[in-house]
């Protein structure tokens, strides 16, 4: 039998070896999870609202432990992965919450000559089974989004985990179990791309939800087409950050620190991986991110004093240098960082960024901020806007109309302003637009998303 070994990203360390899901068994696998999902959607609301808050319950009692795993597997510090891990619990209390609010509506038939005696209803059914495939940058956060949400909707969900840090969501499939979940409505299948090709294309699945890159979604959704399933994508993005003249310097600094070089390690679609900073400011706004840069620690992700740590492999820490390379090559001027250790990636600077090069165009996963001069925020608008990617951006200003009016012209899915672009909280509607994949995921739409309509009608309902 086939097998996938986890390892510590920083050390190499083995964490445990993990069976591989072959064809037959993810096959097998998706046909109980429809036994599963007849069970789960009998289930009142009130009692899958009760069964999410169970598994949150059950996920907080272990989160010093959980929290340590998802560091070692993962890669990311020990404090980041602790506020993963409550994430999670807020998500799936929140979800709680939406199973019992799946409303439907009474229809007024009057608005239509010859039907005003008849009633019309529409209620909201599961979809039945949903696969939800989850990266590894945040794979308990996402794992979350999506598993509580098909849970709550009285969905069977089919979770394929990230293949090189699994070991967190499995233990988490051990606590949904033991919280009582009917039995095959919640699974897990192992492996790489190959599976995930599998639950595009099985016809026993009926929707497939995704985070990952432009590429895999592309993938997934020609896959999905051939039974015309359902498809959610939330995928890459290259989010830029626009520091105007009147911006303060040093929190546009820190929100491109914090956002982009220390959290995830750089590795989160919506992370700061373009700075577009006006000719008043640029020197000062330089000055304090070189700065502060200097102060982050790299190392150890599970000692409490680190910032920032491995990347998920060597691989990804490579193509990280890679794009360095070629920025610079390109004529950016090197200020700090560009020196990988294995699969650590020093925190890089660069400046003067022509706006033109290829490698600034493209979504560099780590933790690397390019900086690139403006003279006119309109010329910032369009720089941001020439990106095939769409998910989110920011800007810095005093002046608020300045900031809604940029706001308004980026075609993005959400602006931050005066903050880093890499935020999300689990009750805004999150996603992007072009090639970002154009869904939104969040407590309140997720839910919503993994149920139908069906209409009813009552003949003669009115004397």
């Amino acid at each position: 039998m086939a097998v996938v070994t986890v390892r510590n990203p920083g050390t190499a360390e083995v964490l445990g070896e993990v069976p591989a899901t072959d064809a037959a068994q993810v096959a097998a696998t998706v046909e109980r999870a429809r036994q599963g999902q007849r069970a789960m959607a009998a289930t009142p609301a009130h009692e899958r609202a009760d069964l999410l808050r169970r598994v949150a319950d059950r996920i907080d009692a272990e989160r010093e432990d959980l929290a340590r795993l998802l560091a070692a597997e993962n890669g990311k510090p020990i404090q980041q992965t602790r506020g993963e891990i409550d994430a999670a619990v807020r998500i799936f209390r929140g979800t709680a919450g939406e199973a019992t609010r799946l409303f439907g509506r009474q229809i007024p038939l009057d608005a239509v000559p010859g039907l005003e005696r008849h009633l019309a209803v529409t209620m909201r059914e599961p979809l039945g089974v949903v696969a939800a495939l989850v990266p590894f940058n945040y794979p308990v956060e996402l794992y979350a989004h999506k598993a509580a949400a098909a849970l709550a909707a009285g969905n069977a969900v089919v979770v394929q985990p990230p293949a090189r840090c699994p070991l967190t969501v499995l233990r988490i499939a051990d606590l949904v179990s033991e919280a009582g979940a009917p039995v095959d409505a919640h699974q897990v299948v192992i492996g790489g791309a190959e599976v995930s090709r599998q639950l595009a294309e099985l016809p026993g699945i009926a929707a497939v939800t995704l985070t990952g890159s432009t590429a895999a979604g592309r993938e997934i959704a020609r896959r999905a087409a051939g039974t015309l399933k359902q498809v959610s994508l939330e995928l890459g993005g290259n989010d830029a950050l626009i520091v105007c003249d009147d911006a303060d310097a040093e929190e546009a600094a820190r929100a491109v620190v914090l956002g982009r070089l220390a959290r995830g390690n750089g590795q989160i679609c919506c992370a700061v991986k373009r700075v577009y900073v006006q000719a008043g400011v640029h020197d000062a706004f330089v000055d304090a991110l070189i700065a502060q840069t200097a102060k982050l620690s790299v190392g150890d992700q599970l000692l409490e004093s680190t910032d920032v740590g491995p990347l998920i492999a060597e691989e990804a820490a490579g193509r990280v240098l890679d794009a360095v390379r070629a920025l610079v090559a390109d004529g950016a001027r090197l200020v700090a960082g560009g020196i990988r250790t294995r699969a650590f990636m020093d925190p890089t600077v660069l400046l003067d960024v022509p706006a033109d090069s290829p490698a600034f165009a493209e979504e560099i996963f780590g933790p690397v901020a390019p900086v690139a001069r403006f003279d006119d925020p309109q010329e910032a608008v369009r720089l941001a806007n020439a990106s095939p990617y769409g998910l989110h951006a920011a800007v810095f200003t005093r002046d608020i109309s300045r900031a809604l009016s940029i706001a308004r012209q980026l075609d993005v899915g959400g602006v931050v302003v005066n903050g880093s672009t890499a935020l999300r909280a689990e009750n805004l509607p999150f996603g992007g637009t072009k090639d970002t994949g154009g869904y939104r995921e969040g407590i309140h739409d997720t839910v919503l998303d993994f149920t139908r309509q069906k209409t009813v009608v009552v003949m003669d309902a009115f004397r």
